[in-house]
């Protein structure tokens, strides 16, 4: 049985805004807005949220620096990694207006004007600053968590070329022919202490939960995907937010059809990372079928044409040139709106980020991005891409790391070696690169 639709805060969204979509900033008190609106580090996540990538190793959110986790969930349980020694320091930190390591990848977004993770949050979870005023001096507070992105597994049906084993378990095979041996690790993955400890940690906050973020791995072909649609269904939470992160090959699972559980849902928001199309992108997320990629994107606008969709595009320094193309032909095929393209900034692996294109090449990618800004901006309501090229545009010319692409070179050469893949007969105009 399908909810009653209510009017929605985010049917009339302005992407850039900081004001919280969900409380005014003329009812925040001016210790709220100092956090919420002014503060350069502040950030609502480790208040109500926690991370876990699939082999455990907890963070503040999915875009913190994986070298510093802040716990252990096949340790530890989430409340005490959530009032743990690191956690509890990086409120203190948030608070005193103090950077926190964890935190430098949105510090640098932030640098480029990229609407950053930080300041997003702050804008979707702001509404619940009040949890902020029972934070203890050490940093502790209520365990209530309130968004859910545990990546249950890395369970995966592609090897994208930049990902690697934590994320894809498709990778496996490929890093042992890289290195030599197997990775540390078992090809899949599971987060928590055994095979049901992290559901059964969930059920404590479900009454809680304002927004689930699904991410892999990926989260279509997951059976803990569909345990919590399920179980959201049958408490007939069809409020709650559910946003993903999905390749978009796979929508039909066992005897579920995902299309038919979203129409149930008030806000479903579905960002399918696709960085290229046609052989560029089977090239550049491998295993992809893209004729599989156009059907499944015509048969949610049959279905579902409500659920919100947008391309989430990775974007370094392979499809750097090709991105805008890209985008204006989904746009013109009818596939999505031209606001619907999240610009993702490939940061890691190092040896991938655009920075490292000569500036000859560097020169190429700045007209195109400023021609294809032009015819952008007349039908960005959101403006969410416009300032996504902007901002990728700023990253990329802002450093000159070109002294570091023949890093590059070598790490394509060992990838298309071991895959009987070609780099250069996908994206012929690199040519010019190697050969220099």
């Amino acid at each position: 049985m399908e909810s009653d639709k209510q009017e929605n805060p985010y049917d009339n969204y302005d992407y850039g805004a900081k004001e919280p979509v969900e409380l005014k900033i003329a009812d925040m008190t001016a210790r709220q807005k100092d956090l919420l609106i002014d503060s350069k580090t502040f950030c609502m996540l480790p208040w109500l949220h926690i991370h876990a990538f699939p082999d455990g190793r907890a963070y503040p959110c999915c875009f913190a620096l994986d070298r510093y986790p802040v716990g252990d969930l096949n340790k530890n349980s989430m409340e005490e990694v959530f009032n743990g020694t690191d956690m509890s320091e990086i409120r203190k930190n948030m608070l005193s207006n103090k950077t926190s390591r964890q935190c430098v990848k949105c510090y640098d977004q932030e640098k480029s004007g990229f609407f950053s993770m930080r300041m997003s949050s702050n804008k979707h979870f702001g509404h619940n600053i009040g949890m902020v005023d029972s934070t203890s001096e050490e940093g502790q507070a209520d365990c209530v968590i309130k968004y859910w992105d545990i990546r249950f597994s890395n369970l995966c049906n592609l090897a994208c070329r930049s990902c690697g084993t934590w994320f894809s378990s498709n990778w496996y095979e490929d890093h042992k022919k890289l290195t030599g041996a197997p990775p540390n690790h078992a090809k899949i993955m599971r987060v928590g202490r055994s095979s049901d400890d992290i559901w059964q940690q969930m059920l404590k906050h479900f009454d809680h939960v304002e927004q689930f973020y699904f991410a892999g791995g990926e989260p279509l072909i997951m059976e803990e995907h569909y345990r919590i649609l399920k179980e959201l269904d049958k408490r007939k939470m069809y409020h709650v937010r559910l946003q993903y992160n999905t390749n978009f090959s796979k929508l039909k699972f066992k005897d579920m059809d995902v299309l038919e559980l979203w129409k149930k849902f008030d806000s479903v928001s579905v960002g399918a990372s696709l960085d290229a199309e046609g052989k560029r992108g089977e090239f550049m997320r491998k295993g992809t079928v893209w004729k599989d990629v156009l059907d499944n994107r015509k048969r949610m606008l049959d279905v579902c044409p409500e659920v919100d969709f947008y391309i989430s595009a990775t974007v370094g320094l392979i499809n750097a040139l090709h991105v805008p193309d890209f985008h204006r032909n989904w746009v013109e095929q009818g596939l999505i709106k031209a606001e619907d393209f999240n610009f993702n900034l490939l940061q890691f692996p190092f040896w991938q980020r655009s920075d490292l294109l000569p500036q000859q090449y560097k020169d190429k990618v700045k007209a195109r991005y400023e021609a294809h800004i032009q015819w952008l901006k007349p039908q960005d309501i959101l403006t969410r891409a416009t300032k996504g090229f902007e901002s990728g545009l700023d990253y990329m010319l802002r450093r000159d790391n070109s002294d570091k692409f023949e890093e590059f070179k070598t790490g394509m050469k060992r990838l298309d070696k071991i895959r009987n893949e070609d780099i250069l007969e996908v994206f012929p105009e690199l040519q010019e690169l190697y050969a220099g």
